[in-house]
């Protein structure tokens, strides 16, 4: 049969290779593997960085969130054949420690425990493995394909029931609200934990990138962001048909981890929870320094493509940078004026540059970036059109 192996402390030595069956035990049960989970932990483990092989062998089966079927059990076991079931990861030390000793493995205190697919013990990550039925959950086959995910659940039940003891020692105890520190697979999976318990849930993610954020929302929760300044903050879409989310959805699929700059107008709220409720999305981008995007003393800053040109006013000049083509332009303007409904800039000294700011939806041809302007510029005879961003520190043209 195959098997994902590695050799413990040696990076990148993954392989998958040949391993004999399962030695006859007819105290355990055979179980044909579905599904297997892949961690941080086992990225540590390849990298070399983790990891102890069984003794007597330099090579460790990997693997240690498991999802399999039983294909043969003994009688009495409380398992049959087709059962879904997962394997427990740690085995009980060798002495035992008082707390292996009392069925508490998890906490065990001298340190000589094994771990399948981690510390001593081969992993799940073979076609097929055995499993002794003391060592192994049965799993509601509606579940299907997510009993993968027990082994990390387990944690986070493991989690909330500290919480409830450390709680519960006093009687007026009774949570109503959850803050989620981080939003990666554990993260999330404590979200719906907390969202079971019908609490109000909070996350807190670092990026806001993916598909986090929609999750979050789907599970009835509120996403909590960090922006610029650092301070964690609650942010609630209210735009018409809920515009910021699908924008935060399509802009960062396949983007993850990439800076993004949101500008929106809301209301700030107050009380518990208190946060900002987004009313209208004014600019979402990926295409940018993301915090460390500075105005400074720009106006406005426009942006197109075929060709790639840029353009910039401040107080007093229009700046066009077009590239692969005429070196940058600066000429002084005469100040902001209407026309036909459009803010204008035009040269000071002839009659372009002109700059034409309207306030209306513009979609980035490359990026998909939205903005709350479209942007026209004339200049030597030509006519570049794009999308435009207001200084968000000034106030409203």
């Amino acid at each position: 049969m195959k098997a994902i192996t590695i050799q413990p402390g040696t990076a990148d030595s993954l392989r998958l290779e040949d391993r004999p069956e399962p030695a006859d035990d007819p105290g355990s049960l055979l179980v044909q593997a579905v599904a297997l989970g892949v961690c941080g932990t086992d990225r540590e483990i390849i990298a070399g960085e983790y990891g102890w092989a069984p003794p007597g062998s330099d090579r460790l089966v990997l693997g240690h969130e498991s999802l399999g079927r039983v294909l043969t059990a003994p009688s009495g076991s409380g398992f049959a054949e087709g059962d879904l079931v997962v394997g427990i990861v740690r085995r009980r030390d060798p002495v035992p420690c008082p707390a292996c000793a009392v069925g508490e493995w998890d906490m065990c205190l001298n340190g000589r425990y094994t771990e399948h697919g981690i510390k001593a013990i081969d992993g799940y990550g073979a076609e097929r493995f055995r499993l002794e039925p003391d060592y192994t959950v049965k799993v509601d086959p509606s579940l299907g394909l997510l009993g993968v995910l027990l082994e990390p659940a387990s944690i986070l039940a493991k989690a909330w029931e500290h919480i409830d003891r450390i709680g519960h020692r006093t009687r007026s105890w009774a949570p109503r609200t959850v803050l989620v520190t981080g939003a990666g697979p554990v993260g999330l999976l404590a979200a719906l934990m907390a969202h079971q318990r019908g609490l109000e849930l909070h996350v807190l993610a670092r990026g806001k990138t993916g598909l986090k954020p929609e999750l979050v929302r789907d599970l009835g929760g509120r996403l909590q962001l960090l922006p610029c300044d650092g301070a964690p903050l609650t942010l609630e879409d209210r735009t018409p048909d809920q515009e910021l989310t699908r924008a935060l959805r399509e802009l960062t699929t396949g983007k993850e981890g990439r800076p993004m700059f949101v500008e929106i107008y809301g209301s700030r709220e107050v009380g518990l929870g208190a946060g900002i409720a987004a009313l209208e999305l004014r600019r979402a981008s990926v295409e940018t320094a993301g915090c460390r995007e500075r105005f400074d003393h720009r106006e406005w800053v426009g942006t197109g493509n075929d060709p790639s040109w840029r353009v910039e006013v401040t107080a007093r000049d229009i700046v066009i940078g077009l590239l692969g083509g005429s070196p940058t332009q600066r000429v002084a303007h005469g100040g902001p004026q209407r026309q036909d409904g459009a803010i204008m800039y035009q040269s000071a000294e002839g009659p372009e540059p002109v700059v034409l700011i309207n306030e209306q939806r513009c979609i980035d041809s490359q990026s998909g970036s939205l903005f709350a302007y479209s942007i026209q510029v004339r200049s030597e005879g030509k006519t570049l059109v794009g999308c435009a961003a207001h200084n968000p520190g000034m106030p409203a043209p």
